[in-house]
């Protein structure tokens, strides 16, 4: 989402990212809703799963800035650093700047921000044990979240900046970073590997039917079959830890059962995106271009909810609202992209980050 794939792109991850933006656009205008079998349900695939998808493409990106397969050691390594640091301060000040807008969209720049900080002791990982580290994340962390929350509840800090941040925002980074470390190590697999693809196809439809099967069936066994809000349920309960608060797996819980079924998720999307990329590069070109610059789309379409809001406040929800301003978004992405190349938020990170590793920006790549 922050221009990190400048070393040559991957088609499929462009057009991941640009279903991960469309699907946020849905849920910031509520088209979702609760997700049955019912195919007029379906809208409801986007709530909660497309801001995953787009942390796990935010570690594939550090992958592919930090060397790939081959991760940098010496030298690169700090200079690798230092360029994801500086994006990462871009980015958190550009969700700051939207935060003060004040629209009804939980913007997630400042916490994606805070996770490319959050990823950087992990750039020489092995690939097993950045997995494995996420796993232990998707576990240990939301029972974590409760005791945290209710101390910080208690001390009266619960919304302050950083405790929002890493606890008890919408998008916890404590747990947000198990995703960035599983899109870490699939970057660092040869995707352009058949075999990679199909063992990455297989472990992501795994973990989705043990995440989204886990969670149903944690519901009915253990909390009579309501749906858990998660652990915010319990910030407010301080000495108590109810296992109810850690069953299920609905958007945005934030238990382990969303986690490891939502990682998943976004496991199966990539592997299908990079197929689609590769054999309809025509077709999916538009969403490709919206993924390329994803954060300068995003940016402008919270700018254009903020004064829909000013005249109209019902004019920035509902699927109406949401075809004008995918459909916008896809046109002039490509148009942008065809005519002018690299998105300016996404130049202005590149070349900022660049400048202050040492380094000579490279020029947009094709």
């Amino acid at each position: 989402m922050t221009g990190l794939a400048s070393a040559g792109r991957i088609g499929g991850l462009d057009v991941a990212r640009g279903l991960a933006v469309l699907g946020m656009f849905a849920a910031h205008m509520r088209v979702g809703g609760e997700l049955h079998p019912d195919p007029g349900t379906w809208s409801g695939l986007v709530d909660g799963r497309s801001s995953i998808l787009f942390a796990t493409l935010a570690g594939l990106s550090v992958a592919i800035l930090s060397g790939r397969t081959r991760p940098p050691d010496g030298l690169d390594l700090s200079r690798v650093r230092l360029r994801i640091f500086v994006r990462a301060l871009w980015v958190f000040a550009i969700g700051w700047a939207l935060q003060q807008l004040d629209t009804f969209v939980a913007v997630i720049l400042g916490v994606y921000g805070v996770l490319f900080l959050l990823v950087l002791p992990f750039l020489r990982w092995p690939v097993r044990r950045l997995l494995a580290t996420a796993a232990v994340v998707a576990v240990a962390v939301p029972p974590l979240l409760v005791v945290l929350g209710q101390a910080l509840t208690v001390a009266g800090v619960e919304g302050a900046l950083v405790p929002s941040l890493l606890v008890t925002g919408y998008y916890p980074a404590l747990l947000w970073i198990a995703f960035v470390l599983v899109g870490l190590a699939v970057g660092r697999l040869d995707l352009a590997s058949g075999a990679v693809r199909r063992t990455l196809a297989a472990s992501g439809a795994a973990a989705a039917v043990v995440g989204y099967g886990g969670g149903w069936l944690s519901t009915r066994l253990l909390a009579d079959g309501v749906p858990s809000a998660g652990p915010e349920t319990g910030f407010a309960v301080p000495g108590v830890l109810d296992v109810r608060w850690l069953t299920g797996a609905e958007p945005h819980s934030g238990t382990t059962f969303e986690a490891v079924g939502s990682a998943g998720f976004a496991v199966l999307v990539l592997v299908a995106c990079l197929v689609l990329a590769e054999r309809l590069p025509r077709a999916t070109a538009p969403v490709a271009a919206v993924g390329a610059l994803a954060l300068t789309v995003y940016t402008v379409h919270i700018l254009a909810i903020a004064l829909l809001l000013e005249v109209e406040p019902g004019a920035a929800e509902g699927p109406v609202a949401w075809l004008w301003f995918a459909a916008s978004a896809l046109v002039a992405a490509l148009a942008w992209r065809r005519v002018v190349g690299r998105g300016p938020l996404e130049w202005l990170l590149s070349w900022t980050s660049s400048r202050a590793a040492g380094l000579a920006p490279r020029a947009p790549a094709a």
